[in-house]
């Protein structure tokens, strides 16, 4: 899946394939993640007998159908429900580790959504963004501007990147503050380099190389925004399939 996911962009540039062989190229890749999804879920559902999880294999194929009648705005679908799956996350965590904040969380989930209805109601009617350099047009067209043309880019980016914050605020802030059990800027409160036998000093190196790869990434986007983004987003995505067993031993 990561390797497809890697070919995708090469496949564009390249300008091999029309634009209809794209749209088969991006639900074929939708439906083998999720199909691979689905086996996840029902081995997941095999480890506990209590659990009748069959039903992951006929959503799946609902899903697979949904997806080859409109894979464009099923693709689209899939970057603004993502960033929910780190909500989801988040709660599943603080029932293991922080149960008495669970219900505060949850009470703090119902505004989500009178938030994006008060978004909605703000910019629905606002002018569309400019898009009149290359810059710009990628931004808008990753939030949906080509799909829904009706509907205004202003209000799609706002909406895109509100979601997104709460997703990396959930995976940078949240979570590293919950399970954090000293400093946050100090190595020892990482399990894997406080624990006897870990390695502080190889995590201590991966910290300082993510600040390098950081300011690198920061100035990719500078200077070459369109290549950047594919790079980002397939590594991104390469994270996203490693963590999904992870997730589903939550369950």
């Amino acid at each position: 899946l990561t390797l497809g996911y890697l070919a995708l962009p090469a496949l564009y540039y390249t300008n091999l394939w029309s634009g209809e062989n794209w749209s088969v190229a991006i639900a074929t890749w939708n439906t083998l993640l999720l199909l691979w999804l689905a086996v996840l879920v029902i081995m997941r559902g095999k480890q506990n007998s209590r659990r009748d999880w069959s039903w992951a294999l006929p959503a799946a194929l609902g899903l697979c159908a949904v997806n080859w009648l409109v894979p464009d705005l099923f693709s689209l679908a899939i970057v603004y429900l993502h960033p929910l799956v780190a909500l989801w996350f988040l709660d599943r965590h603080l029932r293991r580790t922080r149960s008495e904040w669970l219900s505060t969380y949850r009470r703090c989930l119902i505004l989500l959504p009178l938030l994006m209805v008060g978004m909605f109601w703000q910019l629905s009617g606002t002018p569309s963004l400019a898009d009149d350099n290359g810059l710009a047009w990628r931004i808008t067209q990753h939030a949906g501007g080509q799909l829904l043309p009706g509907v205004s880019t202003h209000l799609l980016v706002s909406m895109h990147v509100f979601l997104e914050m709460l997703h990396y605020a959930v995976w940078i802030i949240a979570l590293p503050l919950i399970g954090a059990s000293g400093a946050i800027w100090s190595t020892k409160t990482i399990p894997l380099a406080r624990r006897r036998g870990g390695f502080p000093k190889l995590i201590a190196a991966i910290l300082i190389c993510s600040l390098f790869v950081i300011a690198v990434l920061w100035m990719g986007f500078t200077f070459n925004y369109a290549a950047t983004r594919d790079i980002y987003f397939a590594v991104a995505m390469a994270h996203v399939l490693a963590e999904a067993p992870f997730l589903l031993r939550m369950i």
